[in-house]
């Protein structure tokens, strides 16, 4: 290793570290501020208070009402409770639509609801990684009890046109959820400009702890809770709240409102310097997705002749992956690729490089030189191999 003992981080996309001032924040209701927020006492009115002040600093970064935030223990969960509790709640509407791309927090609740009898509709992006409104508009019915989708795709990074769908979402009377687990904190998430009734969060994504989340519920959105128990989050949620892990979403909201321009844009240079110096060094790299309509910190990336495992075993330098942490171990080609009409060969080699607020210009220099070195020395050694073959 040639920076210490830890390899270089590049895997913001599974996970952020807890940020200092998130920290912080957290560390009174991990110690002395204990109390249970349903408890009438001072102690609970203290932690009652502590969360209550959060809903309002996460409702505030996405331009809802506190009201409209319900906390859980994680995107994943959010998303069940969007999508089974609208179903439950509309039962005279049997029908999904979302894409054919999603994450699993979504591909496995539909999954699900296709158990149960409900009719899943799958709709195929384009190649370059973005689905088109039209063709969410000609599957959609009065049937359709929901439309959902990922903001921004985990792997590919692509932004997906929520608007436009939300807008044929409500033509037909259905609601919209969009899970914004990646894109929040990386570009601007405005639920009236996005025209979303619910809205999925992970705080882990946000330089929040692992373990909290939330789902925005637009006003007047009827869903039925998914877990049975008392009446804490309104009585969507039941079980007593995780209080530090909730005020340390709230304070990663202030702080990602704060910095999301500036962030941003940082964020967008280095990976734009990152894939140019890749590309100078490795003849033939592909980049997945659309070249611009995509977050501003991740790369999806194919070494030519070379695959993804094999790659970021030999760069031990660096910590990245070939794809979603919740994929992580299966040898089969990458969903998403061969969604987008990749073709299987190709879809086994993509490596995913996304960055963060603590990466600096020379992290990238020191990434973009130790990856194309160590693919290299594997596309030399694969040759003899392939003019055998």
């Amino acid at each position: 290793m040639q920076r210490g003992e830890r390899p270089l981080y590049l895997d913001y996309n599974a996970t952020t570290p807890v940020a200092p001032e998130v920290r912080a924040a957290m560390e009174p209701y991990l110690a002395e501020e204990f109390g249970n927020p349903s408890s009438g006492h001072v102690y609970g009115r203290r932690a009652r208070a502590a969360v209550e002040a959060a809903r309002a600093e996460v409702a505030a970064l996405i331009g809802a009402a506190p009201g409209e935030i319900v906390f859980t223990a994680g995107g994943t969960e959010a998303t069940n409770l969007a999508l089974r509790g609208a179903l439950a709640a509309r039962p005279t509407r049997r029908r999904v639509v979302t894409s054919a791309f999603e994450h699993p927090a979504t591909e496995e609740t539909c999954a699900l609801l296709a158990r149960s009898g409900i009719a899943v509709v799958r709709v195929a992006p384009a190649a370059d990684g973005r689905v088109r409104a039209d063709a969410f508009e000609r599957v959609l019915d009065g049937d359709t009890a929901i439309v959902t989708l990922i903001h921004a795709h985990n792997e590919l990074g692509t932004l997906q046109p929520i608007a436009e769908i939300a807008s044929a979402a409500r033509h037909h009377g259905a609601l919209m959820h969009a899970d914004a687990a990646q894109s929040l904190g990386k570009v601007p998430v405005n639920v009236d400009a996005l025209g979303v009734d619910l809205l999925s969060i992970a705080g882990h994504k946000l330089y929040a702890p692992q373990g909290v989340g939330a789902l925005y519920m637009r006003a007047g959105t009827a869903l039925e809770p998914v877990l049975a128990g008392a009446a804490q989050e309104r009585g969507m949620r039941p079980g007593t709240e995780n209080v530090a892990g909730i005020v340390g979403l709230g304070a990663a909201s202030v702080q990602a409102g704060r910095v999301l321009e500036s962030a941003s844009a940082r964020m967008r240079e280095l990976r734009d310097r990152l894939l140019a110096r890749l590309a100078a060094a490795v003849p033939g790299l592909v980049l997945h997705g659309h070249p611009i309509e995509r977050l501003p910190n991740t790369l999806f990336v194919s070494f030519p002749g070379v695959r993804g495992d094999a790659l970021l075993a030999a760069a031990s330098e660096i910590a990245a992956s070939t794809g979603s942490a919740c994929h992580t171990g299966s040898e089969a080609p990458a969903a998403a690729l061969l969604a987008i009409g990749v073709p299987p060969a190709q879809a086994l080699g993509p490596v995913r490089l996304s960055l963060g607020r603590y990466t600096t210009a020379g992290d990238v220099d020191f990434a973009a030189r130790i990856l194309a070195e160590r693919w290299a020395e594997l596309h030399s050694q694969s040759a003899p191999r392939r003019q055998r073959a």
